[in-house]
């Protein structure tokens, strides 16, 4: 009975995952005993999405590769999976998108009786992405709620100029919830307090705080890698046999967009209404 009153809820993660880290797994874990211990919401499944080559990150290597180390690292999770399809578009596509996406496939899965409960769901493909509007979405309690899962750094990143459209961000935290996990020498709070949009939707963002100091970057590894250094046990065994059958993150791949405008600021710099 006690988990029938609680809110459903699915974590979503986007990112490079460039590679998928022991950080970012531990990240869904955080986040879900933190909801849980509110006693307010069931954590019942969560998700790995990367982002398209479309982004144009410096050093950011082919999706293939890094949907299938995100899939490697996820293997024996009981309820963290990987979905391609983000990283399968042609073009960037912007964050608050995806979330619409999964939305309407959540939506889409509980009118068909799928349970999301379960991580061997089928999924169907059904893309809608027409804006439900908020006050309806809020009203249904028993619907499953989908949150944005993310490190400081990118709750952060809504301050950057022409990295994020402000819609989007109104968005994100105002109409689905953001889950924030935070890092060494960041202090969400202080952000969330100086930015009056978020200062506007504060309680539907959750700040957790990381007690056991971990501050492995995907960045540090694919410099340790190149370098030859060792990173085993910053990532999960298999992917890292995984990068290196493969030869990946090498000095020849760090330059990969080098001198390219990153997708965001090539799409926004110049737009009136981002």
């Amino acid at each position: 009975m006690e988990d029938e009153r609680r809110t459903r809820v699915v974590l979503l993660a986007c990112g490079s995952f460039n590679p998928i880290t022991n950080m970012h797994l531990r990240m869904f874990e955080l986040a879900r005993d933190y909801l849980e211990d509110t006693g307010r919401y069931k954590v019942v499944k969560g998700i790995v999405s990367a982002v398209g080559d479309g982004y144009k990150k410096k050093g950011l290597i082919e999706a293939f590769h890094r949907v299938k180390m995100a899939r490697l690292a996820t293997e024996n999770s009981e309820w963290i999976t990987v979905d391609a399809w983000e990283s399968s578009q042609p073009e960037w596509v912007e964050t608050a998108k995806v979330i619409r996406h999964h939305y309407s496939e959540l939506t889409a899965a509980k009118k068909d009786g799928d349970d999301v409960d379960t991580v061997k769901y089928v999924k169907k493909r059904r893309i809608e992405e027409n804006c439900v509007e908020s006050s309806s979405y809020h009203k249904k309690r028993e619907a499953t709620q989908l949150m944005l899962l993310c490190g400081a750094d990118v709750l952060e990143s809504f301050g950057i100029p022409n990295l994020w459209k402000e819609d989007d961000i109104a968005e994100i935290v105002g109409r689905f919830g953001l889950v924030c996990i935070t890092r060494c020498g960041s202090d969400p709070h202080e952000f969330i307090h100086r930015s009056d949009m978020l200062w506007k939707h504060r309680k539907n963002i959750h700040v957790v705080r990381e007690w056991v100091a971990n501050d492995i970057s995907a960045t540090h590894v694919r410099q340790a890698l190149r370098r030859g250094q060792s990173v085993r046990y910053l990532l999960p065994d298999h992917v890292l046999r995984y990068i290196h059958d493969n030869r990946l993150y090498s000095a020849e791949s760090e330059q990969n967009n080098a001198g390219v405008v990153l997708a965001p600021l090539q799409r926004y710099a110049g737009d009136p209404s981002s």
